[in-house]
């Protein structure tokens, strides 16, 4: 009987025994050159990326997924402040990056989490994260085509105009999309441990009502058979290089029973048109899973008989280092558990004046039912009240009244449980990429 692959245990099983023992095929890569990239990241934890683009990924949240870094991270850099970041090289972002709502992080811009205050539920269009590899592309949607083709259809391959996809039936859900670096920062100023990759603190998620075509109905209509293992979305941005290797595209595989399952191919983004930072016209989203899976700009999708690699799911986006199999961890699929403040890292609050602190937390598992908060660096906690319903896909809003009554350094709190009984921990296992941080942050402010 097949595996059951949208289970993610069973999937990162029989990915892991796949690539060890060379049972899958490269998809566009030398095999050779990906064991030559494989082998650096085993041994280095990442290929060491750099701003100027040389190596990291399209997929994610914002505006590309892959957390490869536009920038390796340092202690320093986790402390850039937006000002610096700013100048460094062009973002080459088509929206506004007003400093009061973002932190440029090279080729990426980070949102404020405090920017999000008083927003709703979903993360508006100006304040949503951006992670791009290179630059935005600029795609006409009246000339864009998807191409389905693979050696696990029925037939030739079939191509999708704007209006053909549009034409399908059309489903609308409220998801988050996350980087998977999404709180690297903390593995060097929380752990003291060393990470590559791009600093993010809490910003590189956002939660969008996102609408389109559930990929299922594009691969039914393109003819997919019983024989298929793998889908492929692959994205229109600009070809990656790195170490002298041409990666091209970014592209990481699903296995074809999640692609039946519940991924959508976005063409809106809360109500508009989908925006070229976010993957216009055309996005994969798949729900729950870290933001790489997520292929902006989607132009082509392979349906493969068989398991496929690319340096997206080999040498990126798996967990190296201590406590990990020599060779890596499976290719990372669930996001996990986070909890944010929105006020501003080393805000200054006053004493004896009771405010109102606000934050959203979220799990790639299950709804988060409890969230507690801290005032005084984890010595009492008390329950926050939640402002919505707890469910799969998004975030909730949360709140808890605070009268700071000494001046003084302190650090704030937020721990969130979620439906399958798992809270957040007091630190995350180290991984050299800095991938999954879900521990509870200490959020620094100063009474006065």
């Amino acid at each position: 009987m097949p595996l059951d692959l949208s289970d993610e245990s069973q999937y990162d099983r029989a990915r892991l025994r796949q690539w060890a023992r060379g049972r899958a095929r490269s998809a566009g890569v030398d095999r050779r050159d990906l064991l030559r990239l494989f082998a650096a990241g085993a041994a280095a934890g990442s290929l060491g990326l750099g701003a100027a683009g040389t190596a990291a990924a399209s997929g994610a949240g914002g505006a590309g997924a892959a957390d490869a870094g536009a920038a390796a991270a340092t202690a320093g850099a986790a402390r850039t402040t937006a000002a610096a970041a700013a100048a460094a090289a062009p973002p080459g972002i088509v929206k506004p990056l007003p400093p009061e709502l973002f932190t440029i992080r090279g080729t990426n811009a980070e949102t404020n989490f405090a920017a999000l205050r008083g927003t709703g539920p979903l993360t508006p269009l100006d304040r949503f994260f951006v992670r791009n590899h290179t630059v935005t592309p600029r795609l006409d949607r009246h000339d864009w085509r998807l191409k389905v083709w693979g050696d696990a259809l029925s037939g030739a391959p079939v191509e999708f105009s704007y209006d053909r996809l549009r034409a399908l039936p059309a489903v609308e859900r409220t998801l988050f999309i996350e980087c998977a670096g999404n709180g690297r920062s903390f593995y060097t100023t929380q752990q003291g441990q060393q990470v590559t990759g791009t600093a993010w603190t809490l910003g590189a998620i956002g939660v969008a009502r996102w609408r389109g075509a559930r990929l299922s109905d594009v691969l039914r209509r393109a003819g997919v058979t019983r024989r298929a293992v793998d889908v492929l979305p692959r994205g229109l941005d600009d070809e990656v290089v790195t170490n002298g290797v041409n990666l091209g595209r970014v592209r990481r595989p699903l296995p074809v029973s999640k692609a039946l399952d519940d991924v959508i191919l976005a063409y809106e983004m809360n109500g508009e048109p989908l925006p070229a930072d976010h993957g216009g016209p055309v996005r994969v989203v798949v729900p729950d899973w870290i933001g790489i899976s997520s292929i902006k700009w989607v132009g082509d999708i392979e349906v493969s008989g068989q398991a496929l690699y690319t340096p997206w799911n080999t040498d990126l986006y798996r967990l190296f280092g201590p406590g990990q199999p020599p060779q890596g961890s499976a290719p990372l699929t669930r996001q996990t558990l986070k909890s944010a403040f929105e006020l501003e890292l080393g805000a200054t609050v006053p004493v004896h004046r009771t405010r109102l602190l606000t934050g959203r937390s979220w799990s790639g598992a299950a709804p988060v039912h409890r969230v507690e908060v801290s005032t005084d660096g984890g010595a009492r906690w008390q329950r926050a009240r939640l402002h919505d319903a707890p469910r799969r896909g998004g975030w909730v809003r949360w709140s808890v009244p605070w009268t700071p009554r000494t001046p003084g350094a302190t650090a704030l709190l937020a721990r969130a449980t979620d439906a399958t009984g798992r809270t957040q921990p007091a630190t995350t296992a180290h991984n050299t990429q800095g991938y999954l941080f879900d521990a509870v942050v200490r959020h620094p402010v100063t009474v006065v």
